[in-house]
Parts: C-alpha cells; structure tokens; sequence
C-alpha cells in the first residue's frame, strides 16, 4: 500500500487508487492509515466518525464502511501482477478492531518522519549543509495541510495538530540553518509569508528580524519586533521572550557607535 496524508488523502494499492469518495469510509480509511500496520480499535473509529453520542446501529455501519473499502482493495488487488492477496488480509479484522497492512509501499508521514530526524542529527553535528537538504526533503513531501480534503473527527483532529507541529518545528530547524549557511537574502519572502500565518510565533520572527538585519534591513527588522509585541499584548497579554528582547536591543545598538551586545554578536553577524 502507498499511503499520502501530508496533503489529500491518497492510498493505492499496486498504482491504483483505494480511496473512496464517500466522507465516512474516506475518514475510516484516513484513520487507519495514519496507524498503518497498527490495530486501530472499534471505539476510536466510532469516536472519529460520532463523537461521543454514535448511533445505536454505530457498530454495523462500521462493518458496511470496511466491506466499501475491501471492495475498492479486491478490485485493485486483482489487477496486480504476482502473488494473489485478498483483501481481508490487507484490512485485516483484528481482536478489537481493525489493521491496514503497508506492506512494502511508502508511507509519507514515515518518510517525513525519518527525514526530519536525520535532518536534525546533521544539525546537531553542525553539518548544515546535509541539514538544510535533508530537511528540505522532509518538507518537500507536505502537498497542504495533514488529511486536507477528509472531514475530521475528535482523533483526527489531534493528529492534524500533532503533524503540523512536526512541519513547523522542521521549517523552523530548516530556517535556522540556512541563515547559519548565510542564505539570508533567499529566506525574506519566505520569512514574509510565514509571519503572516503563524502571527504570535516568535521564532519565526526572530529569524525574520535576522534576515532582515543581515540583508541591510535593520529599521525594517525593528518594526517587525514592533509589530510582534503589539500583537502580542493585544492578544495574549504577554511580552516577548527575553530572547527576543535582547535580540531588539541588540539591533538598537547596532546602529549606533555602541558595540552590539556581546552574547548577541554572532547572531547578529551570521
């Protein structure tokens, strides 16, 4: 099974695709995707597509929505060249609940996975150059966002957060060492479009400010932090981060005849 959620939901067997159309068998096939070559019990299937008031026939249905899929498998299962499988024992029936078997197909939440990890270890041996490309490719595999086009219930919702988390902890690592490898200039209208979404993350606007400042923008990366601690007492009732502030002050005094602020110099620098 080839399975893509970073995105629309997409998952085919031997080239052809198993996804259906319908909302609720399109959402039970989401789940279990996510848990591929895990069991995924009857009551978090239930709780995805109910909540917590399910119909009494809530277990039949279920039953009904398996058989929709197993159908979409047998059809592309017996196109396949090689060993005949059937379908059962692709969406398997476990004790308690249900299995998707991936088999040797891909799967882009465990690729993504394996990728941002390397990428991070690269980072941490200050292989920047092996970092930003290893990251890259981890958010190369993101098409929109996690389950984009399924109708979300209680426990997808949860995973749609936990993976965007993940993408934006790799972007931000991925920023962070390509303003380590000078790409100050390239990263700015990215930068741009990032603030714009994520309005209180203070990383992102660190590293905006950075790249600013380092592109000859400095009175430009003032009022991004001007801009961010406005927004921030409006809305949150907080200051920035002393990091954030330092970093302020340290830009303040880059513009004058007063050396930067010792513990910030190399930021500043690059």
């Amino acid at each position: 099974m080839d399975i893509a959620v970073l995105g629309g939901l997409a998952v085919s067997a031997h080239g052809k695709s198993v996804t259906p159309t319908a909302p609720k068998p399109r959402q039970v096939l989401a789940l279990l995707a996510l848990h591929v070559d895990q069991v995924v019990s009857v009551e978090a299937l239930i709780e995805e597509l109910w909540g917590a008031r399910p119909p009494r026939t809530a277990r039949t249905t279920l039953q009904t929505y398996v058989l929709q899929l197993r159908e979409l498998m047998g059809a592309a299962l017996a196109t396949a060249d090689g060993p005949a499988r059937e379908a059962k024992d692709v969406l398997v029936t476990s004790p308690g609940g249900y299995l998707l078997v991936g088999g040797d197909g891909s799967c882009d939440v465990r690729d993504f996975e394996l990728l941002a990890g390397r990428g991070y270890r690269a980072a941490d041996a200050e292989d920047y150059q092996g970092a930003s490309r290893l990251l890259r490719q981890a958010l190369d595999l993101w098409t929109g966002d996690a389950f984009a086009d399924v109708r979300t219930g209680a426990r997808l919702e949860v995973a749609v957060k936990r993976l965007d988390e993940s993408r934006l902890c790799a972007l931000d690592q991925r920023i962070e060492v390509d303003l380590r490898l000078g790409r100050h200039r390239e990263l700015l209208s990215e930068l741009t479009v990032l603030v714009n979404r994520y309005r209180t993350h203070e990383n992102l606007h660190a590293q905006f400010m950075l790249a600013l400042y380092r592109s000859g923008r400095r009175s430009e990366a003032l009022n991004v932090y001007q801009q961010l601690r406005a927004r921030l007492v409006r809305d949150l009732g907080l200051e920035p981060s002393s990091y954030l502030q330092r970093l302020q002050r340290s830009l303040l005094m880059a513009g004058t005849d007063t050396a930067t602020h010792q513990d910030m110099a190399p930021v500043l620098s690059a």
